[in-house]
């Protein structure tokens, strides 16, 4: 219709109909529309002149179809007014206790009538506010629990992107939750247990884990951080199949530059870099924080209640829920509606079996299982186990054995003429024989008690002694993660009678050859500054 040729070629005589030379813009419109209707597109002359304007002005494009390409409000034509309202009402919620839709539309009313009068802007009908409700709200964390409403919130700001770990101890991830499952206590009380976990994000390795009554305490966290760097032993009646030497590790390498590796586990032996804890007491604690000064260890909080920050390890116990606890008598469930009726009837495991389970099912089960997040560097399309991927990473990154510095607390119990005297035990050993009710070079009131350093696990090692004649006492057992490689003073022989001399020397040197009289003690005795001197009591004479 403009130019009179079928193309864009020029060349040749035009067409009759439509030459511009012969016929008028109207006429051509005209034979345009007749043409088409011919075709079976059946059109008027109106229409043929807009797409005539439209290609004129856009193009081929404007030949197109518009409907198709038209963007749609998914609001409609709802007032924005009410959309503001909707949103405010949201947000206010957020916090707050879970509600329903027509709480929600009443409190938008309210709004409504406080900002703009009473009456002066009503709310849409009942099915017409849900709708827009979920069209402002879904996918945005404003609906559903409180609890999806909080983890929504705590996510960070776009743009993030997840954090790379290249290297076994780089990142590991500590945290604690109570494990769904009645246990007999000590004291034969049934009650739940607290878990607390280590976890490798570079390998996805449970590293360490302490397992004890509700109520995790400092001591716990920093025996976690040894136990990291401590294999462990292979436990009597295990199968031969969970030992190191047996998995996909470089076992003679390793051992010749470890010698502790010889008979372990198959489970690895990472020493931290960063450690990422959450605002619990127990993490941010002076003891925690001086156990992981002394390994040299970072640590990184995540800010309170941001439970994305440490996903790794939250979905760790999720799959521990999954494929152990459910399986042990006892089990309760996540929340009240999922337990049984006679939970505390069911349980028949003591904690130090239940501990015994958790660890065989931690070798043979979790780090032998594919996880799906954990691919091969040089194949990202081959899923491993942790123990495949910390064989991969380890023979990249290397592996140097690291001393463990004893990182418990430092107690004082009391020593009697029976022997030492804890909370829970009494140890009679004849290394401790020497050291029976003598006082600790220490001011009171701890001068008549020593020092004991425990593992609060499975207590089947103790060290005992003042500051200046430790002594050393306990077996060790086979089984015990932090048992020292090195042959206790208890089995050498004189190594009693050398660590009694050695005691009475030190015990001589601090209190002096001898007896000293109560009075020439106190003469002795020097004020401290901004103190009166002491003045022993005069004894009052009767009248």
């Amino acid at each position: 219709m403009e130019t009179g040729f079928p193309t864009a070629d020029t060349s040749g005589v035009p067409r009759r109909e439509f030459d511009p030379a012969q016929r008028t813009l109207a006429q051509r419109e005209a034979a345009k529309a007749a043409e088409l209707a011919a075709a079976g597109q059946a059109v008027s002359v109106t229409t043929v002149r807009r797409m005539r304007a439209r290609y004129r002005r856009e193009g081929l494009w404007g030949l197109v179809d518009q409907r198709a390409t038209r963007r749609r409000s998914p609001l409609g034509r709802a007032d924005e007014r009410v959309v503001a309202a909707i949103v405010q009402a949201l947000e206010e919620q957020r916090e707050r206790s879970t509600g329903t839709l027509s709480r929600l539309r009443r409190s938008v009313g309210w709004i409504l009538d406080e900002t703009y009068g009473a009456g002066m802007v009503t709310v849409p009908p009942v099915a017409t506010f849900n709708r827009l409700v979920h069209a402002l709200a879904d996918g945005k964390g404003l609906l559903g629990t409180a609890a999806q409403r909080r983890s929504h919130a705590s996510r960070p700001a776009a743009p993030f992107r997840a954090s790379v770990v290249l290297r076994p101890g780089e990142v590991v991830m500590l945290d604690s939750t109570p494990l769904d499952v009645m246990v007999v206590l000590a004291d034969g009380v049934v009650g739940r247990a607290e878990l607390t976990i280590a976890l490798d994000v570079a390998t996805r390795s449970v590293c360490a884990a302490v397992l004890r009554p509700m109520g995790t305490r400092a001591a716990d966290a920093a025996v976690l951080l040894a136990q990291m760097a401590t294999p462990m032993r292979m436990r009597p009646g295990w199968e031969k199949a969970l030992a190191l030497e047996r998995s996909v590790v470089p076992y003679e390498r390793l051992v010749s530059l470890d010698a502790r590796l010889e008979g372990v586990a198959a489970r690895p032996v990472i020493v931290p870099e960063t450690v990422v804890v959450d605002q619990g007491r127990v993490f941010v604690s002076s003891s925690f924080l001086a156990a992981c000064e002394s390994l040299g260890v970072s640590v990184q909080p995540v800010p309170p209640a941001n439970g994305p920050a440490k996903g790794q390890v939250e979905r760790t116990f999720l799959t521990i829920r999954h494929r152990f606890s459910q399986y042990v008598a006892g089990y309760t469930g996540s929340d009240v509606t999922e337990r049984g009726g006679a939970v505390e009837d069911e349980a028949c495991w003591t904690l130090p079996q239940l501990r015994e389970l958790w660890e065989e099912w931690l070798v043979a089960d979790w780090q032998s299982r594919v996880h799906e997040g954990l691919r091969h560097p040089t194949m990202p399309g081959l899923a491993l186990s942790p123990n495949e991927m910390w064989a991969s990473l380890v023979g990249v990154c290397g592996y140097a054995p690291v001393p463990v510095p004893r990182l418990e607390p430092v107690p004082r119990c009391r020593r009697r003429s029976g022997g030492r005297r804890t909370p829970t035990r009494h140890r009679q050993q004849r290394l401790l024989r020497p050291v029976r009710r003598l006082r600790c070079p220490r001011r009171r009131p701890f001068r008549d008690r020593t020092h004991r350093s425990t593992d609060p696990a499975p207590c089947r090692h103790t060290w005992a002694g003042s500051r200046r004649a430790p002594a050393e006492t306990g077996r060790r057992h086979p089984s015990h993660p932090a048992a020292p490689r090195a042959t206790a003073p208890s089995r050498r022989r004189g190594a009693g009678r050398r660590t009694a001399a050695r005691c009475r020397r030190t015990l001589r040197h601090v209190e002096g050859p001898g007896r000293v009289p109560a009075q020439r003690r106190r003469e002795r005795q020097v004020p401290r500054a901004g103190s009166l001197p002491h003045t022993p009591p005069r004894r009052m004479r009767r009248s």
